[in-house]
């Protein structure tokens, strides 16, 4: 098993963290193939309710490890099935309806955007910074980024970042809408960690469907998104733990 990325799952919530600190947790391919591996498990596992996402060391991610990229002796196709690896995993991520939350310091750089977006909930350290760097290196966007970072910014600030050199900070990645919260470097662990408890304790499947119907509707027409609204808030109203809440918000209007 690697320890290029943790793994261990505790009440319902799965902690994953990126461990390669020494080198600012750029993905090898060692890597890449656990965050995949690690994707179908989370999927997998009725244990698990949510996911809590995060990185050791002084760096979120820098991307992919550039160093071990230009030791494949400028193969183009073995840098292409490395990104075809990690991209499985972030699709199967995606997908399940296990809603996640980041918690992100320092430097997120390049393919470490999509990595972080991967996440459903975004908790930043007021010292993180945010920066693309493909160009820099002759590259263009892997790890989702050309899809994930307009969805959260738009296209014209995605285009900001992809074509300069620009940085964000984490007080303009809030504003950007690229985050959900900015806390201080000392409370981000705590505060990622209250957002995952409060999914694993209170309507876990209401929270999870919810990110699989945002997450699926930005691929088909609105029929049918109206449909699968329609089913699934249907089989929510059915479950016992709906059904207790419901009557218990009912029971406080009345008063």
């Amino acid at each position: 098993m690697s320890d290029t990325i943790l793994f261990e799952v505790s009440d319902g919530l799965a902690h994953i963290t990126l461990n390669r600190p020494d080198r600012l947790n750029a993905i090898d391919d060692v890597a890449a193939r656990r965050w995949r591996d690690l994707a179908h498990e989370v999927a997998d596992r009725d244990d698990i309710r949510a996911v809590l996402f995060d990185a050791a060391g002084p760096a979120f991610c820098a991307g992919g490890d550039v160093m071990a990229m230009g030791s494949m002796g400028g193969d183009g196709d073995a840098v292409a099935g490395h990104a075809d690896v990690i991209h499985e995993g972030h699709r199967v991520f995606a997908e399940t309806p296990k809603p996640i939350v980041a918690a992100v310091q320092g430097v997120v750089a390049g393919g470490g955007l999509g990595f972080m977006l991967t996440a459903d909930y975004i908790v930043a350290s007021d010292a993180a910074s945010f920066v693309s760097k493909y160009a820099d290196i002759g590259l263009t966007p892997d790890c989702g980024v050309s899809t994930l970072l307009p969805q959260a910014i738009g296209s014209r600030r995605a285009l900001q970042l992809l074509l300069s050199d620009r940085s964000l900070t984490a007080a303009e990645a809030l504003d950007w809408g690229l985050v959900a919260e900015v806390v201080p470097a000392d409370e981000l662990s705590a505060r990622a960690r209250a957002v995952a408890d409060r999914w694993t304790s209170g309507a876990t499947g209401a929270y999870g469907q919810a990110k699989r119907l945002v997450r699926s509707g930005r691929n088909r027409d609105y029929a049918a998104s109206l449909d699968d609204e329609a089913r699934t808030i249907g089989a929510a109203f059915e479950t016992p733990e709906a059904r207790a809440r419901i009557a218990a918000f009912a029971a406080r209007s009345s008063r």
